[in-house]
């Protein structure tokens, strides 16, 4: 799904509730403003939650050593943060189709095999 996908999506869902109030421009522009305000936080480096979608956050990666591909040398990479996004258990239970509870049964099936 591209942005311009979102926008159509968002615009659509909107005109459905609430009848044709807003423009696919001004639906653009709130999609724009969401996803500036994510980046401008994630830049700032806090930690955004939205309730049942997911979390982003910037994880620190440490210095490490890695190979050059082509000459196979070995080059040290540095330090540096990096975002990542952890979904909500909503979200993921919605992805593999199950229900939470089965989600929750097989993360503690999975704590006691591990």
């Amino acid at each position: 799904m591209t942005k311009a996908d979102l926008v159509e999506r968002v615009t659509a869902q909107i005109s459905r509730t609430a009848g044709p109030m807003i423009s696919k421009k001004d639906c653009a522009r709130v999609v724009d403003s969401f996803l500036d305000a994510i980046k401008e936080a994630l830049q700032e480096q806090k930690n955004i939650e939205v309730r049942g979608f997911g979390t982003f956050k910037i994880r620190h990666r440490k210095t490490r050593m890695a190979r050059n591909p082509r000459t196979g040398s070995p080059v040290e990479v540095s330090a540096r943060p990096v975002p990542v996004f952890k979904p909500s258990k909503e979200l993921r239970a919605m992805v593999a189709n199950i229900s939470i509870e089965e989600l929750d049964h097989e993360s503690e099936y999975e704590e006691t095999d591990a």
